[in-house]
């Protein structure tokens, strides 16, 4: 049975997303947020929401966010979102397909898991290179570096 109040927790997150508000996203999240996805992994607390702070910074400015299927009950939900951007070090677009699960505590987002083939997304973002590279461990591997650098880099910034 869908939990009404965290289904608008949910759509909360996503309309902020939309409208490029990364402060109302991170107002979703409690404060011992735990977040994952293929490129950044593990991230804790503030982390989760200084990810989203550095991509809406760093984004397209004809990015386009759009979700749907969206369900929650008392201790868990999801949703499945697509993004459309140029990648900006290499100017290919991108069409990321992502399914997201998150699980609640009182009444914010505890945990937050977002799937997505981060092998399509190279091909996408990084060309050829990508789509014959992209499954091996090596790009992965470089892919997660670079992601935990530029948020570390952001970071710095921000203090």
């Amino acid at each position: 049975m869908n939990h009404p109040e965290n289904l608008t927790l949910i759509n909360t997150f996503y309309t902020a997303f939309q409208e490029r508000d990364a402060e109302k996203m991170a107002s979703c999240y409690h404060m011992n947020i735990t977040f994952h996805d293929p490129a950044f992994q593990n991230l804790a607390g503030v982390h989760a929401g200084n990810m989203w702070r550095m991509l809406l910074v760093q984004a397209d400015k004809n990015m386009k966010i759009r979700y749907g299927e969206v369900w929650a009950n008392e201790t868990e939900g999801g949703a499945k979102w697509e993004a459309d951007y140029v990648f900006s070090k290499t100017g290919r677009l991108v069409n990321n397909k992502i399914t997201a699960h998150f699980k609640f505590k009182d009444g914010k987002i505890i945990e937050h898991k977002d799937c997505f083939n981060l092998w399509k997304w190279s091909g996408m973002a990084l060309g050829p290179i990508g789509y014959v590279l992209g499954f091996s461990s090596l790009l992965k591997n470089k892919i997660r570096a670079q992601a935990k650098s530029g948020l570390k880099k952001f970071e710095d910034k921000l203090n």
